[in-house]
């Protein structure tokens, strides 16, 4: 998976007590929930006012980033806790393919006042590869398995 533009994807560190695991939390201006339907394939967003940070707290989902005219396929699940940064003007979306809601934490970093236009969907100048996007979940699961 290339770095390109500023995307940074990292493991969080946690730490155990008792049953519970506690995940190192993230700095923000403002954090919110976002689901994403089953069955979801979603148009881009492109950000100019803020950085995202996204962690999937329930289920799994493929993101999707257009770099160069090409899109990028960063797969996650809540069994493997990262953190996606993506800095404003990076075109990305969200593919769900499951037949189960996903709930994302995007715990963002303001850089200036929210303008309405970074909520905007923007068309894909082309499609997804959704067998593309099936195999990154599928490496997921070998992970998993492992």
């Amino acid at each position: 998976m290339s770095k390109a533009r500023g995307i940074k994807i990292r493991h969080l560190e946690s730490i155990k007590g008792g049953m519970a695991e506690f995940f190192t939390p993230q700095a923000s201006d403002e954090t919110i929930l976002v689901q994403i339907p089953p069955n979801t394939v979603d148009d881009l967003f492109v950000h100019k006012t803020q950085t995202d940070q996204l962690l999937v707290v329930k289920g799994r989902l493929v993101l999707v980033i257009l770099i160069d005219k090409q899109y990028q396929y960063i797969p996650l699940s809540d069994e493997h806790p990262m953190v996606v940064t993506i800095p404003p003007g990076v075109l990305h979306g969200a593919i769900n393919l499951s037949s189960q809601a996903c709930v994302v934490v995007n715990a963002l970093l303001r850089h200036k006042p929210l303008q309405e236009q970074d909520y905007v969907t923007r068309r894909r100048p082309f499609s997804y590869d959704l067998a593309v996007a099936e195999a990154a979940l599928k490496e997921l699961d070998v992970i998993t398995t492992a």
